[in-house]
């Protein structure tokens, strides 16, 4: 007796369509729960994760009652003349219910493993919500969906329960093959039960296997350099650009992204009129307030301070990636935010470059593709163009075709500042982006940096940690902490006189001590147990006074104000400095050695910090101890409590 194969063929058509439904209404869902933050979202989750929890009867039960004659949808059905019970259609509602779950947790898993640095960088290049989804979160979770859409082909394909109660066992028109299995079973016949078996399970593996080969070829494809499958046409690679179109090495000489007439090989240079940014926002954060206030023109501003200060968060918001919970943000006479009048742009249209410390290069497309994100509404031949400029510009020509992941630390830096610049926002926001460069590295980027900085005439802001970065970089800086500015000024003024122990602390500084006015130019040093004389007038509110350790002097006349006796307790070194911490006035406890050749292990037996280079050192731990420092009058810090 031949085998009627007509289960086959209504599994395939029921578990094919089910699985197209439960893929598309999957990702739509986990999309939307991605971002949703409204009330209810443990409910609305479970809600949509019933199906794979409860009995595939239960389910069954709740789908009869809502497709049934009397329940809500079946009336509608009705109406409409359409009917769904014992119908193929109805085993394609059952098998697609059940699937669905799969599909949605797959996916959001999928989303959630996006790195959301790539989706808000994206939004501040312009990209809205759509082209965020269609150019980023769809080819990044590509992996991720694919194993949700085998496994939901799979469930839809197994399907049993809840379609016997909504579909019936009709043979010819709603028996599967789960159904066929199961009656076959009850009837005895064992060897057709085994055939649709074997068939069930070569259909299943096939899709596994098939998915997991694709997968594999797609990884090697983007290992090799190669364009991965749907994206955009590679973008020319610098110069070998000009060698595939020769018109384009006439239109590139004279091209420059805001049409000044830069010449290639540099970078492309910005200008706008008297560029303003003015910030004054507050937001309440997990340990602290933030409370930012400040103006920054065409001068870089550093924003200095330790982690968890509130810079990266005062750049968000900024950028329109966070929201203020009250404020106003203007930039260039552009209101981007005003909790008053309720004007909140969305970031693409903001026109901010923001750059992150981990760089958030989209890994699936090339290093030109990356440039040229932020450039969609150009023309063609003009998109090409600057991305080409921007290439040689900052020295990656022939890397055009390549993935970041295939890139040095320093050239992934490169890519990132020029997919920044690229669109001529009108304020760029460096988010610290050399800290993740090794010492040499930093270095190098550093002077690209500050190249590219030089020929940028709109607003920028420098956030770091690292005080001798900011000072080279930034010609003006602000101290921040716990979410507050506490100083500000050129960085010359920051560093002289930073005004708060806080700033002095944040900026380097590293001898304090409590302070007493004695007149309007002396104080006394409690912890250190001296009289300073000051070169200026003592403020009000004076509690601490600070100096910096490589400022201290070692002379040989002991008589010149504030110069006293000291003993070095102990030393630690780097490669090019050395570290003294010296014990005023007396000996220190225990103070064996007779000379700075024989010292002890640390102690915190010391009263202040001096930093010396090892040339110097060498020098100066000759002569025998006690020493004579000198701290001079006008490197004194006079310092507030924050």
């Amino acid at each position: 007796m031949l085998l009627d194969l007509s289960p086959l063929w209504i599994s395939l058509k029921v578990a094919g369509l089910a699985t197209v439904v439960a893929f598309f209404s999957g990702i739509a869902a986990a999309y939307w729960m991605l971002g949703y933050r409204g009330p209810g979202k443990s409910l609305i989750e479970g809600v949509l994760v019933a199906p794979l929890v409860l009995p595939p009867t239960v389910v069954g039960f709740v789908l009869l009652l809502l497709l049934g004659r009397s329940g809500p949808l079946g009336q509608f059905f009705q109406a409409l003349g359409f009917r769904v019970i014992f119908t193929w259609y109805g085993a394609v509602i059952a098998a697609a219910v059940v699937a669905f779950p799969l599909m949605y947790r797959t996916a959001l898993g999928a989303f959630e493993q996006i790195d959301p640095a790539l989706i808000q960088v994206a939004r501040t290049l312009g990209a809205r919500e759509a082209r965020i989804f269609w150019r980023i979160v769809l080819p990044l979770s590509v992996p991720g969906l694919l194993a949700g859409l085998t496994l939901a082909f799979a469930r839809a394909l197994g399907e049993f329960g809840a379609t016997l109660m909504v579909a019936g066992s009709i043979p010819g028109r709603t028996q599967t093959m789960p159904m066929a299995i199961y009656f076959a079973v009850q009837a005895g016949a064992m060897d057709e039960a085994w055939v649709w078996v074997a068939i069930i399970l070569t259909v299943s593996l096939s899709g596994i296997v098939g998915a997991n080969l694709w997968q594999a070829q797609r990884q090697r494809r983007v290992n090799s350099g190669l364009p991965d499958v749907g994206a955009d046409p590679p973008l020319p690679r610098g110069d070998e650009g000009d060698r595939q179109n020769p018109k384009s090495k006439i239109q590139n000489a004279a091209f420059n992204p805001s049409g000044l007439g830069q010449t290639r090989g540099s970078a492309p240079t910005h200008r706008f009129t008297a560029p303003s940014l003015q910030v004054n926002i507050h937001k309440p954060l997990a340990t602290f307030l933030l409370n930012v206030s400040f103006e920054v023109g065409a001068d870089a501003l550093g924003i200095l301070g330790a982690s968890g200060a509130g810079k990266s968060m005062t750049l968000r918001c900024i950028a329109g990636v966070e929201t203020p919970a009250s404020g106003r943000i203007v930039l260039n006479d552009r209101v981007l935010f005003d909790s008053g009048a309720g004007i909140n742009l969305p970031s693409h249209r903001r026109r901010v470059g923001l750059l992150f410390q981990t760089y958030a290069l989209f890994p699936h497309l090339t290093v030109a593709e990356n440039i040229g994100f932020g450039l969609r509404r150009l023309p063609r031949v003009e998109r090409l163009q600057r991305v080409s400029s921007w290439l040689a510009a900052m020295q990656l020509q022939g890397l055009g075709d390549r993935y970041p992941q295939q890139l040095s630390g320093g050239q992934q830096q490169r890519v990132a500042l020029a997919r920044a610049l690229a669109p001529e926002p009108e304020v760029l926001l460096l988010d610290e982006p050399l800290s993740a460069l090794d010492t040499y590295l930093r270095s190098q980027v550093e002077q690209r940096l500050m190249e590219t900085l030089a020929g940028y005439g709109g607003v920028t802001l420098f956030v770091t940690h690292n005080l001798e970065e900011v000072f080279r970089v930034c010609p003006q800086i602000m101290v921040m902490a716990a979410g507050q500015p506490v100083t500000s000024g050129t960085r010359h003024e920051v560093f002289e006189r930073p005004g708060r122990a806080i700033a002095a602390q944040i900026t380097g500084c590293k001898n304090f001590s409590r302070a007493t006015r004695l007149s309007p130019t002396t104080i006394r040093a409690e912890d250190w147990n001296c009289v300073l004389e000051v070169a200026e007038p003592v403020p009000p509110g004076l509690s601490q006074v600070g100096f910096r350790a490589h400022h201290l002097a070692f002379v040989e006349m002991p008589h010149q104000p504030n110069t006293f006796r000291c003993w070095v307790v102990s030393t630690s070194e780097t490669p090019h400095r050395v570290t003294l911490f010296l014990k005023l006035h007396s000996r220190p406890d225990g103070y064996l050695p007779r000379n700075a050749d024989s010292l002890g292990p640390p102690t915190a037996d010391y009263h202040l910090q001096a930093e010396l280079f090892k040339e110097t050192w060498q020098t100066l731990k000759q002569r025998p101890l006690p020493w004579y420092v000198h701290l001079a009058p006008e490197r004194v810090l006079l310092l507030r409590h924050f």
